[in-house]
């Protein structure tokens, strides 16, 4: 009986001691971190007055460093798929050579969570080829993420409007 004793005590004993070393008490409980806010559709909606900032610039590098390493970029004017910084850099060294200055037409924000948003819709660009100034409608997509505190592009699809008015 005695060591029935013993051992029920040897548990209750190292059972208190384990709850002091792992900190089990209820009068210390610290709440969990907050989630991080989700992003307002305004604050996704600022990404392309951003983006459309670097296109101004005429500078290809300023423009790619919106996108994130690992984008995919399936431009409005190049058959290529870009999936890389070169490739990016590379079609905008193309396409900036043309002036263009984007304007949302019409836009759809979808914040999925504190970290990814997409925003989507219909945007008119001007254009200047061979010195001839002209407007091109297309459809967009721009998938945004929250990298080390910086909302990156990872995936951009634009293309021209199918139907002509």
């Amino acid at each position: 009986m005695r060591t029935k004793v013993m051992t029920y005590t040897g548990i209750f004993t190292a059972a208190a001691g384990l709850a002091l070393v792992t900190g089990c008490s209820t009068g210390n409980a610290q709440p969990a971190p907050a989630a991080p806010a989700a992003p307002t559709a305004q604050a996704i909606s600022g990404l392309f007055t951003d983006w459309n900032a670097a296109l101004a610039t005429g500078d290809a590098e300023k423009v790619a460093d919106l996108y994130a390493p690992d984008a995919v970029l399936l431009p409005t004017v190049s058959n290529k798929v870009r999936t890389n910084r070169a490739e990016i850099v590379d079609y905008f060294q193309h396409f900036l050579k043309n002036k263009p200055g984007g304007k949302i037409e019409q836009e759809v924000v979808n914040v999925l969570d504190a970290d990814t948003a997409v925003n989507t819709g219909i945007y008119r660009f001007g254009l200047t080829q061979d010195g001839v100034a002209q407007e091109v409608e297309a459809r967009y997509t721009f998938v945004y993420e929250l990298r080390e505190g910086k909302w990156l592009i990872v995936n951009h699809h634009s293309s021209a409007m199918p139907e002509k008015k």
